[in-house]
C-alpha cells in the first residue's frame, strides 16, 4: 500500500477503536461488532481466493465447525470459555485439513463443489444429531464473554486487528507470492519446483483457523449456535460478497465490504423482507461498477 493509503487505514482503525467513547449507543456498537466479525470471515476467505485462486463456496462450513465446537463444549461439558474457543478453533482446523487435502487435488470447479457439499453435509449432521446440536431450533449457550456491548466490541475489534495483521503479513511474504503465482499459473509454478498443493493446503488451514476462531467468539456473542446464523449457504454467500466488494487480493478491503453489507442491511431493516433484495442489488451494482472493489476505489482517489 502507498503511504497515503496506510494513513487512511490507520485513521479508520483509530475511528473504530474510539467509537464507543464518542457517545454512540449500544445499538451502533452492536452493528460495529458484527462488522468486525464479518470482516474476519471475509479476510480469511480472500486469502484462499484472492491469492491461491481457489473459490471456496463453503466458508460457513468452517464458521459452523468453530461455532458448534465451542457451543457444544460449553453447553454439554461446561468447559471454561477460553477452552471452548480453543475446541471450536481446533474443530475448524481439523475439518479444514480433512476437506482441503483431497479437495485441493481436484481441478477446475470441483474444489468449489466439494466445499459446497461440505456445507450441506454439516447442515444435515446438525439436524440428524439434534439431541446434541439443538437441531433446527439451535443450541443455546449458557455462558457469554461479557454483558457489556463495549467489551464485546473490543474483543471483535481486537480479533479483526489480529487477523488482518497476520493475513496481510502472510500475503505480503514469499509464501504469499508463491501462493499468488500458483493461483495465476499452477503449471508454471510447479515447473519452478513449488509444491502448490502444499501451499494451498497451508493457506486453507490458516483461513480455517481464523474462520473457526471467529465463529467460536461469535457463538458466545450471540448466545446461540444455529444453522441459519452460522452454517446456512446464505451466510457463506454474504462472506464472499463482502470480500469481493472490498477488493480481491487486498485482505483489508474486506473491512469495507463488511461495513457496506452489514451497514446497508441495518439501514434497510425497516423495509422488511425486501431489504435483502435491495442489499443484494446494491452489492451487484457496486461489483459491476467498481471491479477493483471499494478499497481499490479508495486507493485510486487517494492517488488522485
Amino acid at each position: 500500500m502507498s503511504r497515503n493509503t496506510r494513513i487512511a487505514v490507520v485513521a479508520v482503525v483509530i475511528a473504530l477503536a474510539a467509537a464507543p467513547w464518542l457517545g454512540v449507543g449500544d445499538y451502533i456498537i452492536g452493528v460495529l461488532t458484527m462488522i468486525c466479525f464479518t470482516a474476519v470471515f471475509a479476510m480469511s476467505w480472500d486469502l484462499l481466493f484472492g491469492y491461491a485462486g481457489e473459490v471456496n463456496f463453503g466458508p460457513s462450513f468452517l464458521i459452523g465447525l468453530g461455532a458448534y465446537g465451542a457451543g457444544m463444549a460449553d453447553a454439554l461439558y461446561a468447559l471454561p470459555i477460553p477452552v471452548c474457543i480453543g475446541v471450536g478453533t481446533l474443530a475448524a482446523v481439523l475439518g479444514g485439513v480433512v476437506l482441503a487435502v483431497p479437495a485441493l487435488r481436484l481441478r477446475g470447479p470441483y474444489f468449489g463443489l466439494v466445499t459446497l457439499v461440505a456445507v450441506l453435509l454439516l447442515q444435515q449432521a446438525i439436524v440428524v444429531f439434534a439431541g446434541t446440536t439443538g437441531g433446527e431450533i439451535g443450541l443455546t449457550v449458557p455462558d457469554f464473554i461479557s454483558s457489556s456491548a463495549t467489551v464485546n466490541f473490543y474483543w471483535a475489534f481486537g480479533l479483526m486487528l489480529l487477523a488482518g495483521t497476520v493475513l496481510l503479513t502472510v500475503a505480503s511474504s514469499p509464501f504469499g507470492l508463491i501462493l499468488q503465482a500458483a493461483g495465476q499459473d499452477a503449471v508454471e509454478a510447479q515447473s519452478l519446483g513449488f509444491n502448490i498443493v502444499k501451499y494451498k493446503i497451508a493457506a486453507f488451514v490458516l483461513s480455517a483457523f481464523f474462520s473457526g476462531l471467529t465463529g467460536a467468539f461469535l457463538v458466545f456473542y450471540l448466545g446461540t449456535a444455529s444453522v441459519g446464523a452460522m452454517v446456512d449457504i446464505a451466510v457463506g454467500i454474504q462472506v464472499i460478497i463482502a470480500a469481493v466488494l472490498g477488493g480481491r487480493r487486498t485482505i483489508l478491503g474486506s473491512v469495507l465490504g463488511a461495513a457496506f453489507l452489514v451497514g446497508a442491511g441495518e439501514i434497510l431493516r425497516p423495509t422488511g423482507e425486501i431489504s435483502g433484495f435491495i442489499v443484494a442489488a446494491l452489492a451487484l451494482v457496486v461489483i459491476i461498477a467498481i471491479p477493483n472493489g471499494l478499497l481499490g476505489l479508495v486507493q485510486s482517489r487517494v492517488r488522485a
